[in-house]
């Protein structure tokens, strides 16, 4: 081997080698394999845990506040980090939905309403201001952790 080094943000090693008998260099790329997660839809089926599909979903909810893509597919990354550290290999609908507010909740406020309009399939203006008051209680319990740490 002659060379090693980080790609693609980490998740892949690229390495340089070269054939002992000939001298004929080139390059591998290696990447952890992970097991799928499977998501547990509210009807009971089951699907594939997809990124695209979660990042069209964020990018929608992200529209016109500033967010880049790249800082939601941090966002995702840092979810599928947290999936693939769990013992369980399925997670219901409902609890990945609770993870990616939690993430959004940080970055924007008006992100997390409208994701969690989504997500909650909302149907009256009693199921936006129950979010609005979980986001507001949220940040102010936030705020208070700071305020001692």
């Amino acid at each position: 081997m002659l060379e090693s080094r980080a790609a693609d943000l980490g998740k892949t090693v690229r390495r340089r080698r070269e054939c002992l008998n000939c001298e004929f260099r080139f390059t591998t790329y290696e990447r952890v394999e992970t097991v799928p997660i499977t998501v547990i839809k509210r009807n009971g089926n089951r699907e594939i845990f997809s990124r695209i599909k979660l990042l069209t979903g964020l990018v929608r909810a992200c529209e016109k506040t500033g967010l880049d893509t790249g800082r939601l597919e941090v966002v995702i990354d840092d979810l599928e980090i947290l999936l693939q550290q769990r013992n369980q290999r399925e997670i219901n609908s409902q609890e990945l939905g609770d993870l990616v507010l939690d993430q959004l909740g940080d970055l924007s406020e008006v992100a997390y309403v409208r994701f969690a309009s989504v997500y909650g399939k909302f149907r009256s203006v009693a199921d936006f201001i129950g979010t609005l008051e979980k986001l507001k209680q949220r940040n102010q319990v936030k705020r208070q952790l700071a305020e001692i740490g």
